[in-house]
């Protein structure tokens, strides 16, 4: 435990004057309020967690294999004498474990360095730059799939698609979501065969890229969004038996690699468009939507309030004047509440050191640079409240009093 804190220092020190990279939040190094728990937390206020969610499970699935390839050389045997169907198709495919399984590291690895951008069209890049706008889901065909064996399949109309990872698809965000499923994970209580990789991989695709009509037992809609080059049309193994085909044996080849594709286009998809959106809410402001918008009501209410008691004192000509300055509690609440809602940020909440997680429930600001950022925004805040405050406060005691 001392250990990891002191982990978590170091990296803190280093972004003692920036703010987090995307891939250091996902690695879990940083604190809150912009920490993984809270990205997850606001991509599912978007409805749209079911990103981050196969990220996870594909990362957890790659580690798996990773634990299976590593398990086989400490055994003494090669990948090749092990997999000889695995060590074929990546040496002439390449692969991202070209360093775990022993292939040559200029050309085993080619996966893993291709660029995203260069799986994307013109179309889908267009929609990632766009995606702020929220595209209504596009009603075209059905377009071509990719199959884990490499062919191509089309079929007739399906139901209209998102047109970017973070378009709704229909998926309306609550007040209260359903409670996500965690990452898969498959404990190690034994050595991992073959067949605990299909069952993962098994599950990813059921859960994630297999329309919600084809998932077996599910009445949730988990498929995410991919472009035409990248989607994985069927899944032909079954982790209830081994493959024994030529054509099987082929197609288990591709697990290990099966979703790195569709990984890395969804991390830079998230790194695109959710991840800037969750550091100007989480850097730059403490409140969640549903807390600001209570105070934009609670402000205008008591600002109605204010207002009727200072006209009264006026129009009742309410002897001494000096009994208006009263009206500086109601205008100096109705005005931070305003002012709250309209930076998102409530200045107390960052003196005491607090950020929202959810509604109304806070955690302590931990990130360096952004407990700096938030402070300064605070005091301007506090300022701007001070002086809107006395400003009003001072025009309703100005007002020569005329009862009617």
């Amino acid at each position: 435990m001392d250990d990891e804190q002191r982990r978590q220092d170091d990296w803190a020190k280093d972004r003692k004057h920036r703010l987090p990279t995307f891939q250091e939040v996902l690695s879990r190094r940083t604190r809150p309020p912009v920490d993984l728990f809270m990205f997850y937390l606001f991509l599912q206020r978007e409805g749209a967690e079911d990103i981050l969610d196969f990220w996870l499970d594909v990362q957890q699935h790659e580690n798996l294999c990773r634990a299976y390839f590593k398990d086989v050389r400490k055994s003494g045997r090669t990948i090749r004498e092990d997999w000889p169907e695995y060590w074929d198709y990546a040496r002439r495919r390449g692969s991202i474990y070209g360093t775990v399984v022993g292939l040559n590291p200029h050309t085993g690895t080619k996966r893993s360095t291709a660029s995203t951008g260069e799986m994307l069209s013109e179309q889908d890049r267009h929609n990632l730059a766009t995606s702020d706008e929220k595209a209504a889901r596009s009603p075209s065909p059905r377009v071509t799939s990719v199959s884990p064996g490499g062919n191509t399949a089309v079929g007739t109309a399906e139901p209209p698609r998102s047109t970017t990872p973070f378009s709704l698809s229909g998926r309306t965000p609550t007040l209260f979501k359903r409670a996500s499923r965690a990452p898969t994970i498959i404990p190690r209580s034994q050595a991992i065969t073959r067949q605990d990789l299909i069952a993962s991989a098994e599950r990813i695709y059921y859960r994630y890229l297999s329309p919600a009509g084809n998932t077996p037992g599910s009445t949730e809609n988990h498929e995410i969004y991919l472009p035409p080059a990248l989607r994985i049309h069927s899944f032909p193994l079954s982790s209830s038996h081994e493959p024994r085909s030529q054509s099987e044996m082929a197609l288990m080849a591709q697990i290990p690699d099966m979703f790195h594709a569709q990984k890395e286009y969804c991390y830079r998809a998230m790194e695109q468009d959710a991840f800037p959106r969750f550091l100007r809410a989480k850097a730059f402001g403490n409140l969640t939507p549903v807390s600001a918008l209570v105070r934009l009501i609670a402000g205008l209410v008591i600002l109605w309030v204010g207002l009727a008691v200072g006209f009264s004192l006026i129009f009742l000509d309410v002897q001494p004047k000096s009994k208006r300055f009263f009206l500086f509690l109601p205008y100096t609440v109705a005005i931070l509440f305003l002012i709250s809602h309209q930076y998102e940020l409530d200045p107390i909440l960052v003196f005491l050191g607090q950020s929202e997680s959810t509604p109304f429930r806070t955690l302590r600001i931990r990130e360096p640079y952004v407990k700096k950022l938030l402070l300064g925004r605070a005091i301007w805040v506090s300022v701007l409240v001070a002086a809107c405050s006395v400003a009003l406060t001072m025009i309703f005691w100005a007002v020569p009093g005329h009862r009617l």
